[in-house]
């Protein structure tokens, strides 16, 4: 028999245990249900990715190669040099080093052994030359959904080189290579939705670039250097808390490792030449860590004293420096490796020590050149072989007889035809279990009210028309020819879409209507179906109306307008537009923009930077204009296209929050090199990063069913390598333009 003692204090403390444990349950029940909702599709752009199509490649270098300039014609030099793809041509590869296996620990040859590249160690024999052991290619690839790092045997299974000039041979071993490579995140436990990049091998112990763990400070990269060991099977943070590290290199002995490093300093905005200082330390455990010097990125050991890097000189030029890094003299200063009149960046030593590869820009196209260290003069290499396509991150084999760089498959040296596709969707890995993203080849995806189609603006469309797809990228549709942007569904009135009609990104003053699209859903104006019809909501003389969005009850639209001479947001009549009814929601000397209704109507999301110029953060308001308040901000960064869950109690949009994850001369253009999607609940509570990425990402929407990667589409356009290099390279000078040596 249980006996309750009748002093009121102990009925009191019953009480409150009883009441704690209800509030407990009720808690967790809340966050449970909150934790439910995080569920459908989210589809948003990412700047020029789709159209990537990057593999690896290798070009075998001739003993004679660097005197190919004296006399030789440019025919002459591109019969000598032949490309060969190192990648299988799914997704995009990049970012690689090729060793020789000669060079790698027993552990790692038994784990890959084990995975199915059975020649390794039954082609290990002491007396086995390095040049005649198989090759490991390292690299990055996104063809699970994010970027991980794998290794393979380019060749296939045999792996060995017959000679320098079997490109057919390499080509038919590795395509008939049916194991797949090897990722190395299968050695951890846990998810793999961040980045890794930037692998270099050592020994038994790989160590890249990773963004796994968050940053401490808002606008800060999440980027730390991190090593796995195929030995112990661990893997070691290197790079201190509170520290963005970039561009890992590893000296050939391995014991050090030099980075590119923001040292805990804030990133500034900057998307050219970082803000970067270099420091070296123990490859180990990262201990010794110290500054080497200020001002650099991507470094590359040459030597155990030597070490390139890529800084922008006080005339302008990007150029390569060199640097002993274990000098100690307090008088020591880089030294200037490359002249004035090539920008010339991201280099790769050679063992040799005689040359180094370098990516250089001398018009519009971005190539890999060799640098000639004794002569001071550059040899062309990719320009020869596809002199019209952007060539990136060099880098050079281990017995230095191969240099190696990306590439877009889609345009083979000849310029004829390809089978590469530019998916319309791709998926992308989630962090979320009951969430799916997926890549959209355009912006501003908008889901139907059902789910089922998106509505999006077409990225290989100059016009920028609307265009209707599945929600797989099936049976894709242009419904509407004109040049619009943010796009929104009607809720309750079947097949109708809102956009933004007219150019983006300009000022208040330029003319821009809200449309209404009829028949979204039905319409093809390519195939001679039911056209759509469409009807302007906004007056003439009203300026840049934009970004419309539907109340959850299809009877008010909210849009952002520059009408007063300021870009505030607005509400008017869904129908029959400001015609009928007009009201002005917010006003300031600020930009009130990218508004979004919740479908229960009780909200309105936007970004403002009232208060801080140009630094936007996440505001609600409701409807009537009461409870206005800041729900979250990326000071002094930016929040921007918030758009609601179905269930309207959490958010979607895109931010500067994680800051950079590469150096930005090491990818195409971005129109800025950062912005990655986050979601939180309503109140700024539960924030949380989905994608990692070196490009920009932004527009994001949110539909309603979740879509697995197996159910999307393979449908797409034929790849034309239609994307740009980095812009921020202005071309200062003529450099004289010559087949080998200038």
């Amino acid at each position: 028999m249980v006996t309750v003692s009748r002093h009121p204090q102990y009925h009191r403390l019953l009480l409150l245990c009883c009441f704690w444990l209800w509030t407990t349950d009720a808690i967790t029940a809340e966050r449970q249900q909150q934790e439910a909702i995080i569920q459908g599709t989210i589809a948003f752009t990412t700047h020029g990715r789709m159209h990537y199509d990057f593999d690896v490649y290798t070009v075998s270098l001739p003993s004679q190669f660097l005197s190919l300039g004296n006399g030789s014609s440019c025919l002459q030099q591109q019969r000598r040099l032949q490309e060969t793809r190192m990648t299988y041509g799914q997704s995009v590869n990049y970012n690689a080093q090729l060793v020789s296996s000669s060079l790698a620990s027993v552990p790692l040859l038994k784990t890959l052994h084990a995975h199915g590249f059975r020649n390794l160690l039954e082609t290990e024999k002491e007396e086995e030359q390095e040049q005649d052991a198989p090759q490991l290619l390292l690299y990055v690839s996104e063809m699970e959904g994010s970027p991980q790092v794998y290794i393979n045997i380019p060749l296939g299974a045999g792996g060995k080189v017959q000679s320098q000039d079997t490109e057919g041979i390499r080509r038919t071993m590795r395509e008939e290579s049916t194991v797949p490579p090897f990722k190395l995140s299968t050695l951890r436990a846990g998810p793999s939705a961040f980045l890794n990049d930037r692998p270099s091998l050592t020994g038994d112990t790989v160590v890249y670039v990773s963004t796994e763990e968050p940053s401490e400070r808002p606008r800060q990269s999440w980027n730390g250097i991190y090593s796995t060991s195929f030995a112990s099977r661990v893997t070691t943070r290197l790079s201190p808390y509170g520290v963005s590290d970039f561009s890992p290199s590893i000296s050939p002995s391995g014991e050090w490792v030099m980075v590119a490093s923001t040292q805990g300093r804030e990133w500034d905005g900057e998307i050219g030449e970082l803000n970067l200082g270099l420091y070296v330390f123990k490859a180990e455990d990262g201990s010794q860590r110290r500054l080497v010097v200020q001002n650099g990125g991507w470094p590359s050991w040459a030597d155990s004293s030597t070490v390139f890097f890529h800084h922008v000189a006080e005339d302008g030029w990007w150029s390569i420096y060199k640097i002993n890094p274990f000098d100690s003299s307090s008088d020591q200063e880089p030294e200037r490796v490359t002249p004035p009149g090539v920008h010339a960046f991201t280099p790769a030593a050679s063992s040799t020590g005689n040359w180094i590869a370098v990516a250089t820009r001398r018009a519009s196209t971005r190539h890999v050149e060799i640098f000639d260290l004794q002569t001071k003069k550059f040899v062309k290499l990719t320009e020869l072989i596809n002199p019209n396509v952007h060539h990136y991150n060099p880098f050079v084999s281990s017995s230095s007889g191969e240099i190696g760089y990306h590439r877009c498959r889609g345009t083979p040296p000849d310029g004829s035809s390809t089978a590469s596709v530019d998916l319309r969707v791709e998926s992308v890995t989630s962090p979320l279990e009951n969430l799916s993203l997926i890549y959209v080849d355009g912006s501003f995806p908008s889901f139907s009210p059902d789910g089922s189609l998106i509505a999006y603006v077409g990225s290989s469309d100059d016009s920028a028309a609307m265009n209707v797809m599945r929600l797989d990228g099936s049976e894709n549709r242009k419904v509407f020819t004109g040049k619009v942007f943010g796009l929104a569904w009607d809720p309750t009135r079947k097949g109708i879409v809102y956009a933004a009609h007219g150019p983006v990104f300009r000022s208040t003053q330029t003319s821009v209507h809200i449309v209404a699209v009829y028949n979204a859903d039905t319409a093809d104006v390519e195939a001679d179906k039911a056209g759509s019809s469409w009807k302007y909501l906004t007056k003439e003389g009203t300026h840049n109306n934009a970004f419309p969005s539907p109340s959850g009850d299809g009877k008010y639209l909210v849009f952002r307008s520059g009408r007063s001479g300021y870009k505030n947001l607005y509400i008017m009549d869904a129908v029959d537009g400001e015609e009928k009814y007009l009201h002005r929601l917010t006003e300031g000397d600020w930009t009130d923009t990218n508004p979004n209704w919740s479908s229960d109507n009780e909200w309105i999301a936007f970004s403002s930077d009232r208060g801080h110029p140009g630094r936007f953060a996440l505001y609600l308001i409701h409807p009537n204009g009461t409870g206005l308040h800041r729900v979250l901000n990326s000071s002094p960064g930016w929040i921007n296209h918030p758009c609601f869950s179905p269930d309207s109690k959490s958010l979607v949009f895109t931010s500067d929050y994680a800051g950079l994850s590469a150096e930005p001369i090491s990818v195409p253009h971005q129109f800025q090199p950062y912005g990655d999607i986050f979601i939180c609940r309503i109140d700024g509570t539960g924030l949380t990063r989905l994608t990692h990425s070196s490009n920009e990402n932004g527009t994001p929407g949110w539909g309603r069913i979740l879509v697995a990667a197996s159910m999307l589409s393979k449908e797409g356009t034929k790849s034309f390598c239609d994307f740009n290099d980095v812009d921020f390279l202005q071309r200062i000078g003529a450099a004289p333009q010559m087949c080998g040596f200038q």
